[in-house]
């Protein structure tokens, strides 16, 4: 093929560093929205936090000097963003309608970090009378326990690998340990399996303790039959009846199969709405959250200095942080228009869910409201992620909203989250001895008109981690 020079003419869009900030400030959640206000703030001396009930300036004063030395809007700048959305019929001014929120302070940097379940153990270890040599023992056996508080390495293991360091060493020895251990807090720590865990609980159990013999010889001798939930065997080895049984049961009931998630070091995540959704007069509305950033305004001091015509290096410096205070307060408010218009629609298109509750849930796509708000499906997205509503029926998440559809027999459709709903209640409903089985709420769903599958049923169930009908039926 013969090399050649050819010019073709084409469109393509070019994003502006402009609109670049403005899409990723709409993706922002309110934590990061904060902090990229603080860094703007710290990053351009044209910026300022306006004080608790100053009204923000729709225009910049002019100088006090020269009136014509005032620096006309850039005509680069334009009126709108291409955000899908019309800001100027809404707000007239460039400022910020968020409110300041002076008395917030970073609380959660001041708290101590919860104590993990090996700091709890090896300190109950300093406190005992170990001898140098039975300490060392013990601090390897507290390193081999996991965080669910049971032994991860066999003793055998243990044995092998404390051999190479203690000469002498035998196996009685580290089980002496381990035993000693096992008597520290949490109850059931260190054990080698479920069974273990739960019959040294009960062993720390008053013995005066009703039904304590009966439940050890349940979790010692017959966890198999526990597990397959066989009463008549289980009643056949103990010699008990239906009501000996079922105290033998509660008492097991109250153990803590997983002794260690108690010191889950896991730390509490809290979660800023970024809009309130309250009734009023029968009707829902929706507002912005007015504490998730401070209120933002051009220094009218700093504007006043510039002038037009002087091309002097301090001015042009002057006059590039002014054009970004301007794009970063305009692509504010467009973050903050683009999320209200959302959340409205999300609000319009659930008002069921808001007076009944989950069963009342509308399938609803991001296709959906983009259409109804005449914006691209990526805005959609882009506003929902990471983003927060507080409801009276408690604070959800922009995506909560959004789910797949099952036809239902009237030719209608029905949201996943409605049929997750139904069938929690139907679980929660049923009888413990019979529980339903996936094929059972299938035909009852079928039977409301909703035409799922048992394969469905379980996808769903395991999605809301519910256990199958076998785990949770209950003895008697």
């Amino acid at each position: 093929m013969k090399q050649s020079l050819q010019l073709r003419l084409g469109q393509h869009l070019t994003m502006t560093p402009q609109l670049q900030q403005a899409i990723r400030l709409l993706q922002l959640s309110s934590i990061e929205l904060k902090q990229e206000i603080q860094e703007a703030l710290e990053s351009n001396f044209m910026l300022e936090l306006a004080d608790e009930g100053q009204s923000v300036q729709t225009t910049e004063p002019s100088s006090p000097v020269h009136a014509q030395d005032e620096v006309p809007t850039d005509p680069t700048i334009p009126e709108e963003l291409s955000l899908d959305a019309d800001w100027e019929d809404v707000y007239d001014d460039v400022y910020s309608f968020l409110s300041s929120d002076e008395a917030d302070s970073d609380f959660l940097l001041s708290r101590s970090a919860p104590e993990d379940l090996h700091e709890h153990l090896k300190w109950q270890l300093e406190l005992s009378h170990f001898s140098e040599r039975d300490a060392l023992i013990a601090a390897a056996i507290i390193d081999a326990i996991g965080p669910d508080g049971y032994l991860e390495v066999p003793v055998d293991e243990l044995y092998q690998d404390l051999s190479q360091q203690l000469g002498d060493l035998e196996l009685d020895e580290v089980k002496a340990v381990l035993h000693q251990i096992q008597n520290f807090d949490p109850p059931g720590v260190a054990a080698s399996d479920l069974g273990e865990c739960l019959a040294i609980q009960l062993r720390q159990l008053p013995e005066t303790t009703p039904w304590r013999k009966e439940a050890l010889g349940v979790v010692s001798q017959h966890l198999d039959a526990l597990r397959r939930q066989d009463v008549a065997a289980l009643k056949t080895a103990l010699s008990l009846d239906d009501h000996g049984l079922e105290q033998v049961m509660e008492l097991i009931r109250r153990l803590n199969p997983r002794p260690g998630t108690a010191f889950d070091r896991t730390q509490t995540e809290y979660i800023i709405p970024d809009v309130f959704v309250t009734k009023k007069n029968g009707r829902f509305e929706v507002s912005l959250n007015p504490e998730i950033a401070p209120k933002l305004r051009i220094n009218p001091f700093y504007s006043s200095l510039v002038k037009r015509a002087d091309k002097s290096e301090e001015n042009l410096n002057m006059k590039a942080h002014l054009q970004e205070a301007r794009w970063f307060l305009r692509s504010l408010r467009s973050r903050n228009e683009t999320l209200l218009k959302v959340a409205q629609c999300i609000v319009k298109k659930q008002q069921a869910f808001f007076e009944h509750g989950e069963i009342a849930m509308k399938p609803m796509t991001l296709k959906d409201v983009a259409e109804e708000l005449d914006m691209h499906e990526s805005t959609v997205s882009r506003v929902t992620a990471n983003k927060y509503m507080h409801t009276p029926r408690g604070i959800y998440e922009f995506k909560y909203f959004f789910s797949s559809h099952v036809a239902t027999q009237a030719g209608g459709c029905c949201s996943a989250t409605a049929i997750k709903a139904l069938i929690k209640e139907l679980i929660e409903h049923e009888n413990p001895t019979r529980p339903l089985s996936d094929l059972k709420i299938a035909e009852i769903l079928q039977a409301k008109g909703i035409n799922v599958a048992r394969r469905t049923v379980a996808k769903y169930r395991e999605a809301l981690h519910i256990p199958p009908s076998n785990e949770r039926r209950r003895l008697l």
